[in-house]
């Protein structure tokens, strides 16, 4: 498997100049496939300009879902941000077998869009999550480095798990308490409760790095998000060729979905602001093994919080499809990028 060099993975962190030192470091972790809230997220990310989106871990293991990252990616100026992908990899592709009305995305976009470090037919050039994780972190200043994790905790429960090797004399768990100022996880139910991210693939990797975790955690829960509908308005008024709107429109038919994944971007970029408070002062979340979660009441423990809407479900909505379409029209007006390339015909019918 082809690694990409040390060199390129400088470049992402060095940035230019002062602008590039404030912002956000960035390390986003999804299952781009089963949802496409996922890649509603990766559209916030991608245009952002308090992000620097050091890479992508994909926690899903098709090979469609690291492309399609690739693509989305490529689409919004970012060709160059490096995608893990969890092992061992299928060509698995998604089939809605408990409502059937949605559809499936992540080939389509990864083929029509295709560009980016994983262009079309290149999955096996991902890197191994764990290795990127290591490398990126190592890399990156202490203490400077925010973790989005939108879906399955898998990878980050490899990570735990490493130890100290050729990219850093550090343990996974030392390696995290020096780089990672936050991670913000997307899962369970607040106060307590029981939610796909958490056992969907398995309970043991949730258990494994919600109760094991040292530092600062924002948890971001089902009822976050389940009830704040977007995209709506980047599928009616968004450019026709962008990816993310396609990717709406084949897994929702035009209809706006809920917004688990955009929320947890939007406070992993900003913080509480406008939008967001805690529900909790002190405590700690757990797991127990059937992936129901729980919260803990401890006087000791203040940093961490699950995250509530300061403002109405539909405040929130209308800012997701703000950004949405902030983001899709100003990579509209650059053009396309050099490394991304649309294969077949305009979607404009779409």
């Amino acid at each position: 498997m082809r690694q990409p060099g040390p060199i390129v993975l400088s470049s992402w962190l060095l940035g230019s100049g002062s602008l590039a030192a404030a912002k956000k470091n960035l390390i986003i972790d999804t299952d781009l496939f089963s949802d496409v809230d996922d890649a509603g997220a990766l559209l916030l990310a991608a245009t952002s300009p308090q992000v620097n989106l050091l890479a992508v871990n994909v926690n899903y293991p098709s090979t469609y879902s690291a492309l399609a990252a690739s693509a989305i990616l490529a689409h919004y100026g970012h060709s160059d941000v490096p995608i893990g992908l969890r092992r061992p990899a299928t060509n698995e592709t998604f089939l809605d077998q408990f409502t059937y009305e949605l559809g499936e995305y992540a080939s389509k976009v990864a083929y029509h869009w295709s560009g980016g470090t994983l262009p079309w037919g290149h999955a096996e050039d991902a890197w191994d999550p764990v290795q990127l994780y290591r490398k990126t972190l190592a890399a990156a200043p202490n203490s400077s480095v925010t973790i989005a994790s939108i879906g399955f905790l898998d990878n980050l429960s490899a990570l735990l798990n490493s130890s100290a090797d050729s990219i850093s004399p550090l343990t996974g768990p030392e390696l995290i308490a020096a780089k990672v100022a936050e991670l913000v996880v997307m899962g369970g139910e607040y106060p307590s409760g029981r939610e796909w991210n958490f056992f969907g693939e398995g309970s043991v990797a949730s258990a494994h790095v919600v109760n094991n975790w040292q530092g600062r955690v924002i948890y971001s829960g089902s009822e976050l998000g389940g009830d704040v509908l977007s995209g709506g308005k980047l599928m009616a008024e968004g450019p026709f060729n962008d990816p993310v709107r396609a990717g709406y429109i084949y897994y929702t038919y035009n209809n706006s979905r809920s917004s688990w994944d955009p929320l947890t971007l939007l406070y992993a970029i900003n913080g509480l602001g406008e939008l967001f408070e805690y529900g909790n002062q002190l405590g700690h979340n757990s797991v127990a093994a059937d992936g129901s979660n729980a919260w803990v009441y401890d006087e000791s423990i203040r940093g961490q919080h699950w995250l509530k809407l300061k403002v109405s479900n539909e405040a929130a909505s209308e800012e997701l499809d703000r950004l949405y379409l902030r983001g899709a029209w100003a990579a509209a007006s650059r053009g396309p990028h050099p490394k991304a390339k649309r294969r077949g015909p305009a979607h404009g019918e779409l």
